[in-house]
């Protein structure tokens, strides 16, 4: 039985497979309709989400299977103080997959100490969020045509971004790429990921604080939303949430042949004017997790098409 808790769970072959199975799905929609049928699906969501939640139940419905769970700590027995272990281990009884999100680090992994099922990983904190990673790959897979040799710039919440450390080291393990990450010092790429994944893996990368200057080079801009929820002090939040917005007049810069990513949900770090731009891909972003989550419910349930 697998569990995906890091994208480090995964090989670079098997991304690799999870991306084609994707784009099979993608193009033969059909063929993949009953391979889950008789299979349930469990969301555990102990903090909000919509595309994540939705996606996975949207990903299992459509391999024709079915969906239960929670949507809010709140509404679960977690308000009455019952354990996430104890959670998960009755769940097992009533499903045959979990999708899991947490506000704790390492709330995923402990479930899958208790799990007779597998555990999917849907984000823990500020620690990781691997399935947003495998839609982020198959984004650029599908705007690219290949996953090495471009130039990555990540905007904004670097500390507590997630979805910015699991991609940081899914893309560490292809070939020729370049990061430039664009943050305010308070929100700058944590120690440890430069220390034990860019700099242990001898990759190419600055650390700037200026949108612009680094615009031109950009192959990729992954923008991303200064996260409240992260913050136990609100004046510094207030203080650093409109640190970079992007708007046409930024995006001027960039090359044509650029794209813009964002896990969502934005604030106001990218204007809606930009959504008119064809280098604006994040809305084709959300939908390709669907796909993806599809991908890797069938190779977690080992079932095939």
């Amino acid at each position: 039985m697998r569990h995906l808790i890091d994208i480090i769970d995964l090989s670079v072959e098997e991304i690799d497979e999870l991306i084609a199975t994707a784009e099979d799905i993608i193009a033969n929609p059909a063929k993949y309709a009953e391979v889950c049928h008789g299979k349930k699906l469990a969301t555990l969501f102990f903090e909000p989400s919509t595309r994540t939640r939705l996606s996975f139940e949207a990903a299992m419905l459509d391999l024709g299977g079915r969906t239960l769970g929670f949507s809010d700590a709140s509404t679960s027995s977690a308000s009455k103080g019952e354990t996430v272990g104890d959670t998960v281990q009755v769940v097992s009884g009533y499903a045959d997959i979990i999708a899991m999100r947490h506000p704790k680090e390492g709330a995923p992994y402990a479930a899958t100490q208790v799990s007779s099922i597998p555990v999917i990983n849907a984000g823990d904190g500020g620690h990781n969020h691997p399935t947003q990673t495998l839609t982020d790959l198959l984004t650029i897979h599908r705007e690219f045509g290949h996953l090495d040799n471009l130039t990555i710039g990540f905007c904004g919440d670097l500390k507590f971004g997630r979805t910015v450390h699991s991609l940081v080291t899914a893309l560490c393990r292809y070939e020729n790429i370049k990061f430039i990450f664009i943050s305010p010092p308070e929100l700058k790429i944590p120690d440890y990921l430069k220390e034990n994944v860019l700099d242990a893996q001898g990759k190419d990368y600055v650390e700037v604080e200026s949108m612009e200057d680094a615009m031109p080079q950009l192959d990729i801009l992954y923008m991303t939303r200064v996260q409240k929820e992260r913050f136990f002090n609100e004046a510094d939040y207030l203080r650093l949430r409109d640190t970079y917005i992007l708007d046409p007049e930024k995006l001027a810069a960039a090359k044509p042949e650029m794209r813009v990513l964002h896990p969502l949900p934005r604030v106001n770090e990218i204007t809606v004017d930009v959504d008119k731009d064809p280098r604006a891909c994040y809305f084709r972003q959300a939908a390709n997790g669907k796909f993806v989550r599809m991908a890797l419910i069938m190779k977690l349930l080992e079932v095939h098409a």
